[in-house]
């Protein structure tokens, strides 16, 4: 049967002819879960990409375009027995809630039956070594039968529907042993009150029931927190924005209204929807997303706007660049999202382990239950040991090891300016005993910055400043943003690759090459000074200045550096930049090793001369010709305002002016590749140790089902020490 819903309006598209959908799905529980649905779903022909994140229950799918139809993936989902529909992060998040209410109610009802049947059990057992008449044993036993069976038949179901759904899938998962223990403790609590035996174990079954209950609630009230350690950036999007329909009408319109072009309003207290340019208005406002500037700047016309951009005081007008799925807050998401759906080499291991276990526990609960029969045991005391391993071996503990630590450290590395876009980029990161720099928009600022800018008279830097307005020269872009400039002179003319010229009060101005502008000999007499500055003329009549122009070097670099270095870890520039700029910036930031005027394939050749020795490099670079060097090495970073090129070969790209996110991802990387260890560990030595005990005969149910909760949760507890990891780093 086919889904008649309408995907068109949630599905994307992810380049090179692929369509890219996210689903909701329903019944994910555990690493065995993620496993099946990611292995079913790949066997697809013309699927590329079928990937499942356990923390929002979110599965992502990518396939060729016009192959398959989106609802087949609903369909196949149902066959697996989960319910699948469109993800929407604002639904999800109710649904999690109301999930995690339900589990409250049920955990509620379950730790009061068990406390009432508690009372009812303590005198059974006192009675049984003193005077209690069979009769009122008896009438105890099926007084906590009435009691505890409907609360089991109601606390217990996020547990029998699971492995129910699962069974009918022809599957099993971890709920299926859970669910057959609970069954088996109950159907044998019964036989036992109708033979009058002496024991019954309903006070362990509702206690049990309790236990499970505890700790798959604080498991999902973590991962909640662990969620919002990524930054909650749904809740940075406008879904709306306040459209110009004329000079004077505007209009709300939903975002996919919007187009590049069009002007917006933006009124304070509101979120820019859209990235843009302001165009009239002046306004405080934050945008410390994208430039990791806590503090509130000035924005006036020219001034950059991103959408999740907060207006604090004023109106602005902002004509768009980009909205939607196009701006640089969705390319952010996007690449967070990555990060935590990402697939590591100690999370790839860590599923084949959890997909092992429904068979291993179910041949070892029987074998064990076969062992203590044959060594003389009674078939009580046999089914009660048999339920102990069922839920003692239970793999949550290793299912959750490595994606509670990536999904707190991608969140938490995200907070402190840096998104990760590669599955083991935390792994490879964490090696790093190498960085190389480029200098031109990495050690140094992408923009450039009139150096001189001080010593111009201010009516020569103001009118300079117009001029420069009329040319697309990023050298003239300086002189513009070093004059404050905000409206351009009338009739200029530019002659390309000279400079513009045109006419004010009758007289003629000129900037551009000094040359064009009859200054070579002010040019030279900078450039002798200053040998890494560029230079651009002014001429105004007979007046003449020179603008030098340099890059900036990022306000961090130095300390960064040395942060780097006393970590141990060794630093040098290879930069294609011109022998007297790279002397310099190497100087001014500490580094002693450097290199220019190199090629990209200069670049590789000495990666990989330092892989050679035994070196692990970070490659951080932001151009072009940057891309082959950022894909040798071992792992690469790029800043926001890198190349797409760039980017895209990058494992992490940081935000902001400063250098220090590369130094905190190197950090961070080594505390939680620390944490991850330590929780497989965990994981491991918990069933290395809990197995042969219960296989013994030495816990019951209830004692396997407290251990088995507490697993989990010391696992959690272990990953949110990530969070306070990053803090000290910081």
């Amino acid at each position: 049967m086919q889904s008649s819903l309408d995907f068109s309006h949630y599905l994307k598209s992810a380049g090179a002819g692929l369509l890219h959908l996210d689903l909701a799905v329903e019944g994910i529980s555990c690493a065995g879960c993620m496993a099946k649905i990611e292995r079913n779903l790949s066997k697809i022909p013309d699927v590329t990409l079928a990937r499942v994140n356990l923390t929002d229950r979110r599965l992502a799918v990518e396939w060729k375009e016009g192959a398959i139809d989106p609802s087949f993936f609903v369909d196949r989902l149902k066959e697996l027995g989960y319910k699948a529909y469109p993800f929407e992060r604002l639904d999800a998040e109710t649904q999690e809630a109301g999930r995690a209410g339900a589990l409250l109610r049920r955990l509620g009802v379950a730790a009061f039956a068990a406390m009432n049947v508690m009372m009812l059990s303590i005198p059974v057992w006192s009675g049984n070594v003193s005077d209690m008449l069979p009769e009122q044993r008896d009438f105890f036993h099926w007084l906590s039968a009435l009691i505890v069976l409907p609360a089991a038949a109601y606390s217990a179901q996020p547990f029998f529907s699971s492995a129910f759904t699962a069974l009918r899938a022809r599957s099993v998962n971890m709920d299926v042993p859970i669910s057959i223990g609970i069954i088996l403790a109950l159907g044998m609590s019964l036989v036992e009150t109708a033979s009058h035996a002496d024991h019954a174990y309903f006070d362990a079954a509702i206690m049990l029931i309790a236990f499970l209950l505890a700790g798959r609630y604080l498991d999902q009230n973590m991962r909640r927190r662990t969620r919002a350690f990524a930054g909650n950036l749904a809740a940075l999007k406008s879904e709306t924005a306040t459209k110009f329909v004329n000079d004077e009408e505007v209009s709300t319109v939903p975002i996919a209204a919007i187009a590049p072009g069009d002007i917006v309003l933006l009124r304070p207290g509101e979120r820019s929807a859209v990235d843009g340019n302001v165009i009239s208005g002046r306004s405080e406002i934050d945008q410390s997303l994208i430039t990791g500037e806590t503090l509130p700047v000035v924005a006036m016309p020219g001034t950059a706007v991103y959408a999740g951009t907060l207006v604090r005081s004023g109106t602005l007008r902002v004509r768009v660049a980009a909205a939607s799925e196009g701006t640089l807050l969705a390319e952010i998401s996007r690449l967070l999202d990555n990060a935590l759906q990402a697939r590591s080499r100690y999370l790839r291991l860590a599923e084949r382990a959890a997909r092992m276990y429904a068979p291993v526990v179910h041949a070892t609960a029987l074998l064990t239950m076969i062992g203590w029969l044959i060594a003389g045991a009674s078939f009580h005391d046999s089914i009660v040991t048999a339920i102990a391993v069922l839920i003692i071996t239970c793999p949550c503990a290793l299912g959750l090891a490595i994606p509670a630590v990536q999904t707190v450290a991608s969140g938490a590395l995200f907070g402190s300016g840096v998104l990760l876009n590669s599955a083991d980029a935390i792994e490879r990161l964490a090696e790093i005993d190498r960085v190389i720099f480029d200098k031109t928009g990495t050690l140094t600022l992408p923009e450039l910055d009139v150096a001189n800018a001080a010593a111009i008279p201010a009516d020569m830097l103001a009118l300079a400043g117009r001029l420069a307005l009329s040319s697309r020269h990023p050298v003239a872009a300086a002189v513009a943003r070093a004059a404050k400039a905000v409206s351009p002179l009338r009739s200029i003319e530019e002659e390309s690759g000279q400079g513009v010229h045109g006419m004010v009060d009758g007289c003629e101005v000129r900037l551009g090459r000094p040359s064009y502008c009859r200054a070579d000999a002010e040019a030279n007499a900078i450039l002798s000074r200053d040998p890494e500055a560029s230079v651009v003329a002014f001429r105004h009549g007979e007046a003449c200045h020179v603008f030098a122009v340099r890059q900036r070097l990022r306000p961090d670099a130095a300390a960064v550096v040395d942060k780097l270095r006393r970590c141990g870890i060794g630093v040098e520039i290879v930069s294609g930049d011109r022998e007297p700029a790279v002397r310099m910036a190497a100087q001014s930031v500490g580094i002693y090793e450097w290199r220019a005027e190199v090629t990209p394939v200069d670049k590789i050749a000495r990666i990989n001369e330092l892989a050679r020795d035994g070196f692990r490099v970070l490659m951080v670079g932001d151009g072009l010709n940057d891309a082959p060097a950022l894909a040798a090495a071992h792992a690469s970073m790029s800043p926001v305002t890198a190349t797409h090129m760039s980017q895209a070969a990058a494992d992490a790209v940081f935000l902001g002016e400063r250098l220090a996110p590369v130094a905190t991802a190197i950090l961070v990387s080594r505390k939680a590749r620390a944490l991850m260890r330590q929780n497989l560990w965990l994981a491991v030595i918990y069933n290395a140790l809990a197995v042969p005990v219960a296989i013994a005969g030495l816990v019951t149910p209830l004692i396997a089902a407290a251990a088995m909760s507490g697993s989990s949760v010391l696992v959690m507890l272990n990953a949110l020490r990530a969070r306070i990891r990053i803090r000290e780093i910081g």
